[in-house]
């Protein structure tokens, strides 16, 4: 007698959109507040201007991550929208061409005829549009585009970033400032790096190397354009 298991599976590709957003929002926060922070630090001035100048940075970067992410996975949205909306069309003024077409991909996987044009036609006949979404488009559940996901998750993780580099702006004796700044984003970037790989389940030096050097590099950068301004005015 046989026995039905059902397994269902979770994997790490599933949760690409929001985590995509999440690791961008929470990066940028971090490494674009802190280089903001250590660049008019390394200028001379004190610690109000420094502070309020970093929760500008915090406010105007959350809200354009959000713009940012809404626009672009909204065209993307779009384009995913036109691509189904001629598949639909197609389905209904050319059956047999889709056919042959989606028959045509089962083939270039491997199948044999036969078996190929049987898969195709079973498939269209339970969801015509889904089959050659998956298949012809390689759009899923998974890969649709969120747009309001993506703003709401990139802004959020955002202002969670750039609040860091400010908690030790206001935290640090300010003669101690610039690096107390620098070495706490760096950390708290490689802590990103940590939990991003570990949700994604990728490798978790890789990922920290990558994303701690580019953060180094970016405030290494503003401080010294910094301290250049600085020293000219």
């Amino acid at each position: 007698m046989l026995h039905t298991i059902l397994h269902p599976e979770t994997h790490a590709v599933s949760r690409t959109g929001w985590l995509r957003a999440a690791v961008l929002g929470a990066n940028d926060g971090i490494v674009s507040t802190a280089s903001l922070i250590l660049g008019v630090a390394a200028a001379g001035t004190g610690r109000p201007e420094i502070l309020l100048a970093g929760l500008a940075g915090l406010v105007a970067g959350a809200l354009s991550m959000a713009a940012g992410e809404y626009v672009s996975v909204s065209s993307q949205s779009d384009t995913e929208n036109a691509d189904l909306a001629r598949e639909r069309r197609e389905l209904v003024e050319e059956p047999d061409h889709e056919f042959q077409e989606l028959a045509g991909i089962y083939i270039g996987r491997g199948l044999d005829r036969p078996t190929a044009e049987a898969v195709a036609r079973q498939l269209m006949a339970h969801d015509a549009l889904g089959a050659h979404a998956r298949d012809e488009l390689g759009l899923s559940e998974i890969a649709t585009a969120r747009p309001l996901q993506a703003a709401v998750t990139s802004a959020l993780t955002f202002a969670v970033g750039a609040a860091l580099p400010l908690v030790a702006v206001l935290l640090a004796p300010e003669q101690q400032l610039v690096p107390i700044v620098a070495v706490a984003s760096l950390l708290a970037l490689m802590l990103l790096g940590v939990l991003g790989a570990q949700a994604g389940r990728a490798p978790i030096g890789k990922s920290v190397a990558r994303i701690t050097f580019w953060g180094a590099f970016a405030m290494a950068l503003t401080a010294a354009i910094g301290k250049l301004a600085g020293t000219v005015v």
